[in-house]
């Protein structure tokens, strides 16, 4: 808990600073515009608290809740809000994988324990093709575009590879 002191101080800070700001504004419309900043600020806390539980249980257990979810939101916002929040979460749980494989791919250890406690090879494989456009996208972003900024050579990435060494490491299941 302590490391994470900060961050709920953080988090505290800011909501304390949108309420003042609500507080001691002079008009209506300043109020309004600073309340409606003070519920985005919780909504994206409560999003992104619940993508990092996800992140922690696994994609399984992630698509049962983005059903529920997406069920809500389509329930609440119509088609456009369920189709912005499938987007986002295809985005965000996709950039997560394709980082984990990435790291995978380069040799960390932790990256290789990561999968092998969240898959199986039949669930990687899945994802792996569910998410092959995301590989490519992070490749771009955390390898090949820092190589071209800092001058320094980079590692080819060929995803199949990583697939072949997912298939000899874990279980078919």
């Amino acid at each position: 808990m302590k490391e994470y002191r900060s961050l709920i101080l953080v988090i505290l800070a800011i909501f304390a600073i949108t309420l003042a700001g609500a507080y001691y504004s002079p008009t209506f419309e300043a109020q309004k515009n600073w309340l409606e900043l003070f519920f985005i600020f919780g909504a994206l806390l409560f999003i992104f608290s619940a993508l990092v539980i996800f992140a922690t249980i696994g994609f399984g257990s992630f698509a049962i809740y983005a059903a529920i979810f997406l069920a809500a939101v389509m329930g609440l916002y119509g088609v456009k809000g369920a189709f912005l929040v499938a987007f986002l979460s295809y985005f965000t749980w996709g950039f997560v994988f394709a980082m984990e494989l990435l790291l995978f791919y380069n040799g960390l250890r932790s990256a290789r324990e990561w999968f092998e406690k969240r898959y199986t090879y039949k669930a990687f494989r899945y994802e792996y093709y569910v998410f092959y456009p995301m590989l490519f996208l992070s490749y771009i972003f955390l390898e090949f575009i820092p190589s071209i900024l800092y001058r320094e050579s980079f590692l080819k990435f060929k995803p199949s590879r990583a697939l072949k060494a997912m298939k000899e490491i874990l279980a078919e299941g």
